[in-house]
């Protein structure tokens, strides 16, 4: 049965996604070493944190993670994972994975920030993990910060707070969202298991 990678890179929220995962269909277990998301037929980055402490533990597992991703194992990364996908953050130095052109960016100050708490997606494009999940529908956000792609047609869904930022992006077997669907209830679970499809193949 296929069996999902959490990498621990020192945030908090692992359990709850965990248990998210396995609600979904989708085995989990957390691992922190090259050789742990060797065997990995999904791997999960999830969010809160530092974007500098994240991105230096990641170093440690660059080539791997990047070898996974062009075998065409799925990726799904939440919050602070999503903003690693990208090469840089205002929040402070280091590199991210590199994966999308662009750069993660604070939220304006016209609006308190973080972010806290349930606010909508508009659709702006069509996928696979947002299937049966309806326009203007609620998730939950905690953020500081977002990113902004350099290449637009990756780009899924939008969120207004103080700017119209993306919320979510996919290409390919790589999927982020900038909400946690471990915290958004049952349309949460509704994402995660059309992500857990996309696995189980």
């Amino acid at each position: 049965m296929p069996q999902a990678v959490i990498f621990d890179y020192g945030v908090g929220n692992l359990l709850s996604l965990k248990t998210a995962l396995e609600k979904a269909g989708l085995p989990s277990s957390i691992g922190t070493t090259a050789k742990d998301l060797a065997k990995a037929d999904a791997i999960a980055l999830p969010g809160v944190g530092s974007f500098t402490a994240a991105s230096d533990k990641l170093d440690a597992v660059k080539e791997i993670l990047q070898n996974k991703i062009q075998e065409g194992i799925p990726l799904f990364g939440i919050c602070l994972g999503l903003q690693l996908f990208f090469e840089s953050s205002e929040e402070g130095p280091g590199t991210g994975l590199a994966l999308f052109k662009g750069r993660n960016v604070t939220l304006p100050k016209t609006v308190k920030v973080p972010h806290m708490g349930w606010n909508t997606l508009n659709i702006v494009k069509p996928n696979e993990l947002f299937d049966g999940v309806a326009e203007g529908t609620y998730v939950y956000f905690v953020h500081s910060l977002y990113p902004v792609p350099k290449d637009k047609t990756i780009v899924c869904t939008k969120t207004a707070y103080g700017t119209t930022f993306t919320s979510a992006v996919a290409q390919k077997n790589i999927y982020g969202t900038q909400f946690h669907p471990e915290k958004s209830g049952d349309i949460g679970l509704k994402i995660l298991k059309n992500f857990v499809k996309t696995v189980v193949r």
